[in-house]
């Protein structure tokens, strides 16, 4: 029987190169706004971390801002695939290291900047992690989430849930601006900005990206033809299975001494 950790490589390990190619993962207003915030900080940081980095957009968007940055994941083919685009970008500030986010291979206050997007709703040990992400920051360090936001209805947060875990068997759950508030205040950081936006998700492209069974893509075309108004109208379906959920950005700061 096979672990969560095999599910997440299997579905991972061959599916980099669309993920490079995603447009969803490699442009957008989050990642806009992630180089925006870094670029705020004062002094710069010297080492940056990208937790559960995929094909690496937010490390390269990152990399001329900090002095270094480590690409972490635990899918081989995911970081042979940063390696090289980092390589043909020039970005020589760009490292990878296989890891899983709930276990850092670095001793505490590592690094200045800690960062993740669209990874947190793969990990089993979200607690874990979030307890990581905070020992390995240096006192005045920031912490830098973003992730696909649950919804706060029951009703469209079931649904969206359930056609995540259809498309993709590795997708644990995606949390609520609450829950990631929650987590933020429990590993002691401050909360200093809290952002949406919309995303829009072309059916045929997510679930190619994925490699996604025929037969489980029409489940999920189904579950979102047969929805209720209310779930269609917040998810924004359209007539060929495409939608909108939100895409989250949350910004925190750890005390400094």
């Amino acid at each position: 029987m096979s672990t969560h950790r095999d599910a997440v490589h299997a579905q991972f390990d061959a599916r980099a190169a669309a993920y490079l190619s995603s447009s969803v993962h490699a442009a957008g207003p989050d990642l806009q706004r992630a180089r925006e915030l870094v670029a705020g900080m004062s002094p710069r940081p010297a080492r940056a971390l990208d937790l559960g980095c995929g094909a690496g957009h937010l490390a390269f968007a990152l990399a001329p801002l900090v002095g270094s940055v480590v690409a972490l994941d635990p899918s081989d083919g995911m970081l042979a695939q940063v390696a090289a685009e980092a390589d043909r970008r020039g970005l020589g500030q760009v490292e990878t290291r296989r890891s899983a986010a709930e276990s850092l291979p670095w001793p505490d206050a590592s690094f200045e900047l800690v960062a993740t997007r669209y990874s947190a709703h793969h990990w089993s040990g979200l607690d874990a992690a979030m307890a990581e992400a905070r020992r390995v920051l240096a006192p005045g360090g920031h912490l830098l989430v973003i992730d696909i936001e649950a919804p706060a209805d029951a009703l469209v947060d079931t649904h969206l849930q359930a056609i995540e875990l259809l498309r993709d068997r590795s997708h644990v759950r995606n949390r609520s601006d609450l829950e990631w508030r929650a987590l933020l205040r429990g590993i002691g950081a401050e909360l200093l900005t809290m952002e949406r936006w919309g995303t829009r998700l072309e059916f045929a492209s997510w679930i190619s990206r994925m490699g996604t069974p025929q037969a489980k893509a029409e489940v999920i075309r189904g579950m979102l033809a047969e929805a209720p108004a209310e779930v269609r109208e917040a998810l924004r379906v359209e007539p060929d299975g495409s939608f909108q959920p939100r895409t989250g950005l949350w910004w925190a700061r750890i005390p400094g001494v």
